[in-house]
């Protein structure tokens, strides 16, 4: 019998960008892992958003919303006063790890490696993953699972885009170098 999939706190750098996210969460709906996210780190994906456009900001915070009634569980709020606490090199990322140590996740899945680093979570009992690297090791485990959602994500980029996508392509162009390398060895 396979183990309880782990919980994994999504930061908002990995959310943002459309291809990484439909493969982490259709990962997640598959059962591989347990995703969890704060409302601020969701706020914070509408903002860089808005960021490049009001439409693109209307999008994502459909998106959001999406999010929220397919993963009701995934929302962490920090518990009170553990911010005061934790310290980051940038502060504006210890909300980050207080909803990681407050959801109970294993590991924090970032792009952002100076901002969280493995000493200071290490010591809080998480890990740090980059994108890439999580969905390699989810690949390694689960193939099959992974190869069929990188396929569902970009047969919709290429309906969506009008264009057509190679897998390796489009794994590319997501910067999951690991990912495509795994998938095509698979």
């Amino acid at each position: 019998m396979r183990a309880a999939p782990g919980k994994v706190l999504l930061d908002a750098c990995v959310l943002y960008p459309t291809v990484l996210r439909e493969i982490l969460t259709l990962c997640a709906a598959e059962g591989l892992y347990a995703p969890l996210w704060s409302d601020r780190i969701l706020e914070e994906w509408a903002r860089a958003a808005a960021r490049l456009s009001s439409g693109d900001e209307a999008f994502a915070r459909g998106e959001i919303a999406a999010l929220k009634a397919r993963f009701p569980r995934a929302s962490v709020a920090p518990r009170p006063g553990l911010e005061s606490r934790l310290h980051l090199p940038d502060e504006n990322d210890i909300h980050v790890l207080a909803a990681a140590i407050s959801g109970g996740a294993e590991a924090i899945v970032t792009q952002n490696r100076a901002d969280f680093p493995r000493g200071v979570l290490a010591a809080e009992g998480l890990s740090r993953l980059d994108a890439d690297g999580f969905l390699w090791a989810l690949a390694a485990d689960h193939p099959a699972q992974v190869a069929a959602v990188v396929e569902r994500v970009r047969a919709k980029a290429e309906a969506l885009s009008g264009q057509g996508w190679t897998t390796r392509a489009l794994l590319k162009k997501a910067r999951l170098f690991r990912l495509a390398r795994a998938l095509e060895t698979a």
